[in-house]
C-alpha cells in the first residue's frame, strides 16, 4: 500500500480575523434561529390556550345539557310509568266489565236467534196462508159460472 503524504492540518493556521467573523456570523444566524422558533413556540402555546380554553366551554355546556336532559328523562320516566299503571288499570277494568257483559251479549244473541226463528216461522205460516187463499180463490174463480148482467 502506498502512502501518500497528506498536509497537517495542525501546522496549517487560517487568519484570526475570518475565523473570528465566522463565527459570529455563526452564532448570530443561531441566535435569529433560536428567536424565531422561540416567537414560533409562544405562538402555538397562545393557539392552543385559546383552543382548549373554547374547548373546556364547549365541554361545559354539554356537560350541562346532559345534566338537564337526563332531568327530562327522569321526568318524562316517571310520567310514562304513572300512564302505564294507570292504562294497565283500565285495561283490567275494562277486562272485567267484558267479562261481566259477556252473558247478556250471550243473552241477547240467543234471544236475536229466538226472534229470527219466530219471524221466519211466521213468514212461512202467512205464506202457507195466502196460497191457501190463492188457492181458493182460484177454485172459487173456476167453480162459478160466468154471469152476465143485462140492463
Amino acid at each position: 500500500m502506498e502512502h501518500r503524504h497528506l498536509p497537517d492540518n495542525r501546522n496549517v493556521r487560517a487568519s484570526p480575523s475570518i475565523d473570528l467573523e465566522r463565527r459570529r456570523e455563526v452564532i448570530s444566524i443561531i441566535e435569529w434561529s433560536v428567536s424565531i422558533a422561540a416567537v414560533g413556540f409562544i405562538c402555538l402555546v397562545i393557539f392552543l390556550i385559546f383552543t382548549l380554553r373554547k374547548l373546556m366551554a364547549t365541554l361545559t355546556e354539554t356537560k350541562e345539557t346532559l345534566s338537564d336532559a337526563r332531568k327530562s328523562v327522569n321526568s318524562i320516566t316517571d310520567e310514562a310509568e304513572e300512564l302505564i299503571h294507570e292504562a294497565n288499570k283500565i285495561s283490567a277494568d275494562v277486562k272485567g266489565k267484558m267479562e261481566a257483559v259477556d252473558p247478556l251479549i250471550d243473552s241477547v244473541h240467543d234471544m236475536g236467534d229466538m226472534i229470527h226463528d219466530v219471524t221466519s216461522s211466521i213468514k212461512r205460516t202467512a205464506l202457507q196462508k195466502e196460497d191457501r187463499k190463492t188457492n181458493d180463490s182460484k177454485d172459487k174463480q173456476k167453480s162459478k159460472p160466468v154471469q152476465i148482467k143485462l140492463k
